[in-house]
C-alpha cells in the first residue's frame, strides 16, 4: 500500500463528479462537518456509552465519548504528520491525517444500538438464542452470521454507506478514506473469530468495500486472504478510542465514586516514572478540588500516550503500508505505559463494568431491545395482520421494510432499532407493551 493511493478525496456515490475544489475547507474538512450536523450523529447525545445518562452527575454519552476521541484522534494524526513528512514530501494529502482520522473518530460509533454493548448482545441472541432461530433455513451462511453476531462497526459503515428510501446514492457521500478509516474489521462476518466474533462490514455491503478497497489499494491479508489489510489510518483511529474509553470510564468513576481519589491518582501516576510522578503531584495539589486535580493527571496520561502512539505508528509504517503489522498501538507503547493501561483496563472490568448502577441499564436495554424485535421483525415478515399494519404504520419510510427478501426487511429493523436513542427505545417498549398509554 502506498500513502499517494490510500488518501483520496473521490466521494462514495458521487465518483462520476470527483474533482478537485479550490476552497478553505478540504475534502477531509467536509466529511467532519458532514458528520457532525447530521442527526444520526445528534441522536448519540442520548445513548449509553457505559454508566446510565446523566442525573445529577454528567458522566460521558456515545456523542461526548465521539466528541473526544475525534479531539485526540486529530492530535495523533497531526502528530503522525510531523514525523513522515518529511519521508513523504511530495504526498499532495499527507498533511490531512489529522482531519482524515478525526472524521473517522467521529463517525466510528454511530452505528451502535441504544443501550450500550447490551443492545449488540440483544440482536444478535434474538437470532442465535430467541425466536429468531427459526429463520436460519431463510437465509445464507453469510447473512445468518450477520444476524448472529450483530456487530455495531458493521452498522455504521452500513448508515455511513446505504442509500435509504428517499435519500441520495452513497449514503453521506464521504470520502473513500475517511471511509476506510472506520473498518476496524476489514472483513466479513463469516470470515471473523470465533471467540471474538468482530467483523467490518454486512453482506449486503460486501461489495461497496471491496469497491472501496480496491481504489485505494488495500491488500488482502497475506495469512488470510478472505481478510483485507486495514487501512493504516485505522490504527490511529482505534487509538484514539482506546485512549479515551480507558482513561475517561476510570475518570467518570471517580466522579460517580466508584472509584475513590487516592485510587485513581495512583492509576493515572502509574504511567510515569518517578520523576515525572513528583512533578505531577507538585502540580495537582495547585488546586484544592479533588475533580480538578483528576483532570489534570487525566490530560497528562491521554498527552503522553497521544504521543507514545504517534511514535508507534511511524516505527511500524513500514510493516503498518505491508499489510503485516498485527498488533494494536497501546499494545507497543513502553513498558511502563503497557502495565499501567493493563492496570487500568483489569480495574476497570473489576470496578466499573460490573457495577450494579452499569448491570441494570444493561439488563434493561437486553429486555427493551430483545421485545421491540420481536414485535416488528413478527411485523415485516407478516404485514398482512392487523397487528402488523398498525405498527408498520409507526416505522419511517426511509427504512425498507417492504422489500421482498427476508433479509432485507430484517435489516430494515435493524437499521431503525439500531437507530433509536434510549430514551425513544424505552417510550416505544412502554408503548407497544401497553405499560403507558398516550394521554392516559
Amino acid at each position: 500500500m502506498n500513502w499517494h493511493q490510500l488518501l483520496s478525496t473521490k466521494r462514495f456515490g458521487q465518483e462520476a463528479y470527483h474533482a478537485q475544489r479550490n476552497d478553505d475547507r478540504s475534502e477531509f474538512q467536509r466529511d467532519y462537518d458532514r458528520l457532525i450536523f447530521s442527526a444520526p450523529f445528534r441522536r448519540m447525545q442520548n445513548k449509553t456509552q457505559v454508566f446510565p445518562l446523566p442525573g445529577s452527575v454528567f458522566v460521558h454519552n456515545r456523542l461526548t465519548h465521539s466528541l473526544e476521541v475525534a479531539c485526540v484522534g486529530r492530535s495523533l494524526g497531526n502528530s503522525v504528520v510531523q514525523k513522515l513528512q518529511h519521508n513523504h514530501p511530495e504526498n499532495l494529502y499527507l498533511g490531512e491525517i489529522g482531519s482524515i482520522v478525526s472524521a473517522a473518530c467521529l463517525a466510528h460509533d454511530m452505528g451502535n444500538p441504544p443501550f450500550g454493548h447490551s443492545g449488540e448482545k440483544a440482536i444478535a441472541t434474538y437470532f442465535s438464542e430467541g425466536n429468531g432461530r427459526i429463520l436460519e433455513n431463510e437465509m445464507t451462511e453469510e447473512q445468518w452470521k450477520d444476524l448472529i453476531c450483530f456487530e455495531g462497526n458493521a452498522n455504521t459503515f452500513r448508515l455511513l454507506t446505504h442509500q435509504f428510501n428517499g435519500r441520495r446514492e452513497g449514503g453521506f457521500v464521504l470520502t473513500y478514506s475517511t471511509l476506510a478509516s472506520v473498518i476496524k474489521y476489514p472483513y466479513s462476518s463469516i470470515f471473523s473469530d470465533i471467540k471474538k466474533q468482530k467483523f467490518g462490514f454486512f453482506d449486503a455491503e460486501k461489495a461497496d468495500f471491496e469497491k472501496i478497497a480496491s481504489e485505494l489499494g488495500i491488500v488482502r491479508n497475506a495469512e488470510n486472504p478472505n481478510r483485507y489489510a486495514r487501512h493504516p489510518l485505522v490504527y490511529l483511529v482505534e487509538a484514539a478510542d482506546d485512549i479515551c474509553y480507558q482513561i475517561m470510564d476510570i475518570e467518570d468513576a471517580h466522579k460517580l465514586r466508584i472509584l475513590s481519589t487516592d485510587e485513581t491518582v495512583e492509576l493515572f501516576m502509574g504511567f510515569f516514572d518517578e520523576a515525572r510522578q513528583k512533578r505531577r503531584r507538585e502540580t495537582m495539589l495547585l488546586v484544592s478540588d479533588r475533580n480538578e486535580q483528576i483532570a489534570y493527571l487525566r490530560s497528562s496520561v491521554i498527552g503522553l500516550l497521544i504521543e507514545q502512539c504517534a511514535e508507534a505508528f511511524v516505527a511500524n509504517e513500514a510493516a503498518i503500508l505491508e499489510g503485516k503489522f498485527n498488533s494494536t498501538l497501546i499494545k507497543i507503547l513502553p513498558e511502563i505505559s503497557v502495565n499501567a493501561y493493563k492496570t487500568c483496563s483489569d480495574t476497570a472490568f473489576r470496578r466499573i463494568y460490573r457495577a450494579p448502577v452499569v448491570l441494570d441499564v444493561e439488563l434493561a436495554g437486553y429486555k427493551i431491545i430483545s421485545t421491540l424485535l420481536e414485535h416488528f421483525i413478527e411485523a415485516v415478515l407478516h404485514p398482512e395482520k392487523a397487528y402488523s399494519k398498525q405498527l408498520l404504520y409507526s416505522i419511517p419510510e426511509q427504512f425498507e421494510t417492504e422489500n421482498t427478501d427476508n433479509y432485507y426487511k430484517i435489516m430494515a429493523v435493524l437499521d431503525y432499532i439500531s437507530g433509536m436513542t434510549d430514551i425513544y427505545a424505552l417510550d416505544l417498549y412502554r408503548k407497544i407493551t401497553g405499560i403507558n398509554i398516550p394521554g392516559v
